[in-house]
C-alpha cells in the first residue's frame, strides 16, 4: 500500500519507521529492492532493527545512550569503503539511500 501511494504522488523524499518489522525474510528482501529502485528518484529515511535493511544502505545512522539522559550518535558512510560494495550499489550509483537505525 505504501508504495501503491508512492508511485500515485512521489515525494522527494520519504520517512518509514519500522515498516518492515513484521515482514519474514523474503519479503524484507523484496522490500529493500523496491527501496532501492525508488531511491533513484527520492531519498528514503528508514528507522529500522532489521539487520537484512541495515545490510542494504549506503549510509546509517545508530542513535545510543552514552549515559541516562545523553544520547550519542553515530554514522558510517558504506560509500567510502570499497570491500563493502556487495553490500550496496557501485560507488558511482545515483542511489540515495539513508537509513536511522536505533540501537
Amino acid at each position: 500500500m505504501l508504495f501503491a501511494l508512492y508511485l500515485l504522488k512521489p515525494a522527494p523524499f520519504c520517512v518509514f519507521d519500522e515498516v518492515d518489522a513484521p515482514l519474514d525474510d523474503t519479503n524484507i528482501e523484496k522490500f529493500n529492492k523496491i527501496i532501492k529502485k525508488f531511491s533513484k528518484e527520492s531519498q528514503f529515511i528508514i528507522v529500522t532493527h532489521n539487520k537484512a535493511t541495515m545490510a542494504a544502505v549506503d549510509t546509517i545512522y545508530g542513535v545510543y545512550m552514552r549515559e541516562q539522559g545523553v544520547s550519542g550518535v553515530s554514522h558510517v558512510d558504506f560509500r567510502n569503503y570499497e570491500h563493502q560494495s556487495f553490500l550496496r550499489p557501485a560507488r558511482n550509483s545515483s542511489y540515495r539511500y539513508s537509513f536511522l537505525t536505533l540501537i
